[in-house]
């Protein structure tokens, strides 16, 4: 089996990275008004410059910019949409394992739209300092929205305008359609939804939990892939979406458990984009046997954790793909650290250096798997 040259790659990364020491410091700086927002905008485009330039020192195919601009891997997204905003929260909408991230949580509070998002700036800052190295752009999938304000949120109450639930799907698959159409424009070729609902909706305790409430996850998770697909109506050609999926992580920790049995048919026998990233590195994802419902998407399987800096056995990890080539073939899959290093800024519990020697463990055993 040979090399890709079509994203998602043999040897990937799911995007965001560890914030460099000089960022933390400029956004602490600039939280107490020690520094202005220019200063601090030029922190993050030195720490994004050093960052592509270690990417493509690994041998990475695609670079991001880390996620370094933003506080999570999600609200900064969302809340930039129109008719979205960021409100307080007495505690985060999940429970992760140990900790908790800084509580926050979104409303919609008016029509949603894509509007005029400052990402798309991030995007071109990215793709002026590759010098022509393939940006991949991580955003948050529309699921997370839905999620966020009308499923996790036990008090939900629509505006007027969004009574009708179909009427707020249509809006953020028209918004989202735009944001693909806006990025292409950009010069994205290579998109990445990120989506914990998956995740979630395959935990049994959470699935009890929603059904009491009277929610049928199943029906959600049908509407999330309707809105997805309609949404990859807008996607020329030549662009890749993938989305990547996993069970929670902030601070080395965690907030969902169980296998992807639960979602498996709608989820990866009925949702077109071009790959799913997925969350393999511990027992609480359980078997490859959901994989069976995969169509002819790629596989990226997130064997290596970013949780943790031990290393795992080359041979482990061997034998782990070869399991899931019992599913789907070993042409179609690929191998990944199973989240980012840092989806909030806070980051996971290692070292910038054990870091990159999980992404270059990651090369390392991909090259063997598929010389």
């Amino acid at each position: 089996m040979a090399k890709t040259d079509t994203a998602p790659f043999r040897a990937d990364i799911v995007g965001s990275f560890l914030r460099p020491a000089s960022l933390k410091q400029a956004r602490a700086d600039y939280a107490q008004n020690k520094i202005s927002l220019q200063q601090l905008r030029a922190a993050e485009d030195a720490a994004i410059r050093d960052l592509v330039q270690k990417e493509k020192e690994v041998g990475l195919q695609a670079v991001t910019d880390g996620e370094f601009r933003r506080r999570y891997w999600h609200l900064d997204f969302l809340a930039a949409l129109d008719g979205v905003e960021e409100v307080k929260a007495e505690h985060w909408s999940v429970a992760f394992k140990d900790r908790q991230p800084k509580a926050a949580t979104l409303k919609i509070t008016g029509k949603v739209d894509f509007g005029s998002h400052p990402f798309l700036e991030h995007f071109r800052f990215l793709q002026s300092i590759a010098e022509g190295t393939l940006c991949k752009m991580t955003i948050p999938s529309p699921s997370m929205l839905h999620l966020i304000c009308c499923v996790r949120e036990e008090h939900y109450q629509p505006i007027s305008l969004y009574q009708d639930q179909q009427a707020l799907f249509q809006d953020i698959a028209t918004a989202y359609q735009k944001a693909v159409r806006a990025f292409y424009d950009a010069g994205c070729r290579y998109l990445q939804l990120d989506d914990t609902s998956w995740g979630e909706f395959c935990d049994q305790e959470k699935r009890k939990a929603y059904a009491a409430r009277g929610l049928n996850l199943d029906e959600i998770a049908r509407a999330y892939v309707r809105v997805i697909n309609q949404i990859l109506e807008a996607k020329p050609d030549d662009m890749v979406i993938t989305m990547h999926i996993c069970r929670g992580n902030f601070r080395s920790t965690w907030f969902s458990s169980g296998g992807y049995e639960p979602v498996a048919e709608i989820l990866f026998g009925g949702c077109h984009v071009d790959g799913f990233f997925l969350e393999y590195d511990s027992d609480r994802a359980g078997s490859f046997e959901p994989l069976r419902f995969i169509q002819n998407q790629k596989v990226v399987l997130g064997l290596i954790t970013s949780k943790y800096p031990q290393l795992e056995k080359e041979a482990d990890v061997r034998r782990r793909v070869e399991e899931a080539s019992q599913y789907v073939k070993l042409d179609q899959l690929c191998l990944s650290p199973q989240c980012g290093f840092s989806s909030t800024e806070e980051g996971n519990l290692m070292t910038e250096e054990q870091q990159w020697e999980k992404v270059r463990f990651v090369k390392k055993v991909a090259a063997q798997i598929w010389p």
